[in-house]
Order: structure tokens, then sequence, then C-alpha cells
């Protein structure tokens, strides 16, 4: 049987069409998350690399979305739950906001955990295009996204999740 070149051509898109498409649809806890670098309000600079070892939540937010700043109580009480068994959690102001605004927020609520100013976009861009906020990354002790969650979380379900990586 002979094969035309139209034929083999189709096929080899095919295939490299599935090959990405399993490569984007992979289970999360197969994915690498990216590096995250950024400068936090107090100025240090701060990577997922230093945090290896141990799940770090990635929340992005604004100071003007209600269900950030909703949330914001319940990410603390988290953080200071599960922070002294290994937690980690870094809020990532997204670019639009005016870093005095994010400053002025993080003191008035007194938010323990760091915030990291993503002036440039790049922290959204390395984590899927993120657009809308609340979004969360749950990255394990591996450096593995485990969870990606648009909206408010589900607090007491991460709360587990988290549990069963300390």
């Amino acid at each position: 049987m002979k094969l035309h070149k139209e034929t083999v051509i189709a096929g080899l898109a095919l295939v490299v069409v599935l090959a990405f498409s399993a490569i984007w649809f992979m289970p999360t806890g197969l994915r690498a998350a990216p590096p995250l670098v950024g400068q936090t309000l107090d100025g240090r600079t701060l990577t997922l690399e230093q945090l290896r070892g141990k799940p770090v939540l990635v929340t992005f937010w604004a100071t003007t979305c209600p269900s950030c700043v909703e949330e914001i109580p319940h990410l603390i009480e988290l953080y200071r739950e599960l922070n002294p068994k290994g937690l980690e959690i870094i809020g990532v102001a997204m670019a639009y906001d005016p870093p005095e605004q994010v400053r002025a927020m993080a003191r008035q609520r007194q938010i323990p955990y760091p915030i990291v100013l993503d002036s440039e976009e790049r922290i959204a861009r390395e984590f899927d295009n993120v657009r809308l906020t609340p979004t969360s990354v749950l990255v394990s002790p591996e450096g593995r996204i485990v969870h990606y969650r648009l909206g408010l979380l589900d607090m007491s379900e991460l709360r587990n999740t988290i549990a069963e990586m300390l």
C-alpha cells in the first residue's frame, strides 16, 4: 500500500498535536512550577527555589479585588497555623496594583507572609498568564504544581491537602 505525502504529513501533524496536548493537559502534580523570582515589599529577593522542601501557596491578588480582600484573613489564619510546620505563602500583587496601595493594605491588614510586587507581569505570565484574581497555586515541596484555583479557595480542602505534605 502506497502512502500519499499528504497522509504522512497529516499523521505527523496529529502526533505533534497529541504530544503537545499531553504536556499541556498533564496532571498538575507532574508540572514543575515556574521559578518565581520577585522583590518583596521589604526589599528582599524571594524565589521558589529558596523554599524547596516546603509546600508553598502562591496567591495572586489585588487591593481592588473584593474576593482577594475577603480571603486575606483566612490566608493569615492558615499561615499562622501551618507556617510553624513548614507552609510558606507568597502573595503576588498584580502589576496594575499601585505599590503604595499594596504596601498600605499589607500594613493595615498586618499580612505576615511575604508580598511580592509583580510590576512587570513576569510572574503572572510564568504562571499560565494569570489575569484574574484571586488565583492561587499550591506548589509541592518537590516544586510541582498540585493545585491551581481561580476564585476563592476552599480553605478546609486546602488545609487538608497541605497537611498531607507537611
